[in-house]
């Protein structure tokens, strides 16, 4: 089974649904049959590269909502998050777009760190506000997973893994999110948002039951007309009784 959750680093609920989705796949049991696969994608992609001001500030002009209505809405996220073990500091983070470190994400990919780098740049975002759109810290951020940082300073001194966003970002539109956190189970089955664990739980049986029957697609078998004979459209089979 293929997971792919598209999301953006500088997205709150997306650690919160990253988290809640973790609380249910190390409870499935078939976890170790899952491949989970981060997909990029931007909730601002017109962003500059830094916002001069705080969060708040940057959601009240973006949104038009007035601050107090914000910082509203962030003690209640915050709260979210406590109770999956995350500890957000709103007040503490750097506003800054988001492309940059998707690419980080990209090259980490290729030496099978993605997951590593996403949790990383999440956690500097939310929680010990770092600035997700400085190379030098990007670069920390490959040390502490384990690339060469005077490598991700050459990558991302340029213009590589810029396509692999784009696209990414794309196919997200074209599988008809406008939002994330969005899980694409097999490419069957899509969740959006950062439901409760239960939800991830249910989803991730519901998509084992169904990977495990068969549709036929050709050479089905068909009645007669006799009850006890059947024969095989546009296709000879072998069975237990012979070829036909």
């Amino acid at each position: 089974m293929k997971i792919e959750i598209w999301s953006d680093i500088a997205c709150p609920w997306c650690y919160i649904g990253k988290r809640r989705f973790e609380t249910a796949l190390d409870a499935y049991a078939h976890k170790d049959s899952v491949e989970v696969a981060w997909r990029s994608f931007q909730l601002d992609p017109n962003l500059p590269d830094h916002f001069d001001g705080t969060e708040t500030e940057h959601l009240s002009q973006m949104k038009g909502m007035p601050a107090a209505q914000v910082r509203q809405m962030f003690d209640h996220v915050t709260q979210q998050a406590s109770e999956v073990g995350l500890h957000y500091d709103f007040d503490s983070i750097v506003v800054a777009n988001s492309f940059t470190a998707h690419r980080l994400l990209h090259f980490a990919k290729t030496h099978g760190l993605m997951s590593e780098a996403k949790e990383a740049l999440l956690s500097g975002h939310f929680e010990k506000g770092r600035d997700i759109g400085d190379i030098g810290y990007l670069a920390e951020v490959g040390r502490e997973i384990g690339l060469d940082p005077d490598e991700v300073r050459r990558v991302l001194a340029t213009d590589e893994y810029a396509d692999e966003v784009r696209a990414d970002i794309s196919e997200a539109r074209s599988l008809g999110a406008n939002g994330v956190p969005f899980f694409v189970i097999d490419r069957k089955y899509g969740i959006s948002g950062a439901q409760p664990a239960e939800v991830f739980a249910q989803a991730l049986e519901t998509a084992w039951d169904e990977g495990q029957k068969l549709t036929v697609l050709a050479g089905a078998p068909q009645a007669t007309g006799n009850d006890s004979a059947e024969d095989y459209a546009e296709g000879a089979v072998c069975g237990p009784e012979g070829c036909s």
